[in-house]
């Protein structure tokens, strides 16, 4: 076996190499299922979906008015025609209209053939049966035509999309009630370290409560993961190996949590050289330099750090976008773009630091970014008041608040100024 980690600490991995190592090691899963469109959100299409049908099958109005013959208005006059009927969404019209007729119709109703415009019913005058136009009534607006949206036959929904609700909706729109989508992912995952306790226990001195596997659950709650939460694993080499073992037997992917540094009691390497292999060892970011890629037979493996932030960082910048590569999807950067940071921040060369921030923006639309607090790995605090993170070069030696910066929203909402 080769070890690709047995570097000088200096010699660190960036992130684009790990992800690149990554990218190349993984095939993803080939095998399928069928569900039915209710249950399919956050599934990934495993085939294109084509449309049965026209989406709209019938020209049909825009909104609320009068559905009429353009050929009736005279330019630069006010007429009138006489409405001689209703066109009901789900309920058509059924005569032939004439010239110097029209009728009533409501958003989403089927136009009748002959006529090719639809005025809202703001715009006119109603006396009885009498509908008077005014001038500058506006010909062939408001129609929906025949496949609008998407023609018979073209694609709905391309192959490796995860599906979104805005996507089964449009599924719904074109009849579709069943789909075939990639099996979901097997994930194992658990905490190592003797220090560990289950919450609902009293702490003794040297203890902590184990927030990692909860803090995994949360991150692997994902409509495409099945996954096994394991428990915690003693600081035992044979009881980790034996569970590792276990564990590829019935998963696609382990990850764990400690156990992934270089400390007396850190089995992670040694058990990977006795029954997989491991790809690389540390990488240049911070935090979360030491972390572990290898595979047990068929099975892949992420060795996470112990530190709870450590453990949010290279999940979401590493592992997130392995498991997507490994669901089929493809592959998408994150989101980032610039802000200026409003606080003065510290950091030494030669790791790229992912720094908690709160992002704001003020009424113009710009984006302002500031520290969310202490940085250790250890502080789950910050992250939680957190809502992007500040992403600063391994090269950067820190900056002053004013200074413009990268930034990774968490999600695509950011405070109020």
């Amino acid at each position: 076996m080769i070890d690709e980690c047995s570097q000088k600490s200096s010699q660190l991995l960036s992130i684009e190499e790990a992800l690149g190592r990554i990218k190349a090691a993984l095939c993803p899963i080939n095998e399928t299922e069928q569900v039915v469109l209710k249950d399919a959100l956050g599934r990934v299409l495993a085939e294109a979906v084509y449309s049965p049908i026209h989406i709209p099958q019938d020209r049909n109005a825009a909104m609320d008015g009068y559905a009429f013959i353009s050929s009736d208005r005279i330019d630069g006059q006010a007429f009138v025609l006489e409405m001689v009927g209703i066109s009901w969404a789900g309920r058509p019209f059924q005569s032939q209209l004439q010239s110097g007729q029209c009728v009533r119709i409501f958003t989403g109703a089927v136009v009748p053939e002959q006529a090719d415009s639809v005025v809202m019913q703001e715009m006119v005058t109603v006396e009885e049966s009498a509908i008077h136009f005014p001038a500058d009534t506006r010909i062939l607006q408001n129609v929906r035509g025949i496949g609008e949206d998407v023609k018979k036959g073209c694609c709905l929904i391309p192959e490796h999309k995860q599906l979104t609700a805005v996507d089964m909706g449009l599924l719904a729109s074109g009849g579709i009630a069943q789909l075939i989508v990639k099996r979901k992912i097997k994930i194992a995952y658990f905490s190592t370290g003797d220090e560990l306790i289950a919450i609902g226990k009293t702490l003794e001195s040297g203890q902590i409560y184990d927030s990692n596997r909860t803090l995994l659950g949360g991150l692997l709650a994902e409509p495409n993961y099945s996954v096994i939460d394991m428990g915690v694993i003693a600081d035992n080499k044979q009881l980790l190996q034996e569970s590792f073992i276990k564990a590829a037997k019935n998963a696609d992917v382990i990850i764990t949590t400690g156990g992934a540094s270089v400390g007396d009691a850190d089995y992670i390497k040694e058990i990977l050289d006795n029954c997989g292999t491991v790809n690389f060892w540390k990488i240049a970011i911070k935090p979360g330099k030491p972390l572990a890629f290898g595979k047990i037979n068929d099975c892949y493996f992420f060795g996470l750090p112990g530190n709870p932030v450590a453990v949010v960082v290279t999940f979401q910048q590493i592992v997130a976008p392995a498991l997507r590569q490994l669901s089929g999807m493809q592959y998408g950067k994150p989101l980032r773009f610039t802000a200026t940071c409003t606080s003065t921040l510290k950091k030494a060369p030669g790791r790229q630091e992912f720094q908690r921030g709160v992002l704001s923006q003020d009424e113009d639309g710009e984006f302002f970014v500031a520290s969310a607090g202490q940085q250790g790995s250890n502080i789950l605090s910050s992250m939680s008041q957190s809502n992007c993170y500040i992403i600063l070069p391994k090269e950067s030696s820190g900056l002053n608040a004013g200074d413009s910066v990268a930034v990774e929203p968490f999600s695509l909402s950011v405070k109020e100024q």
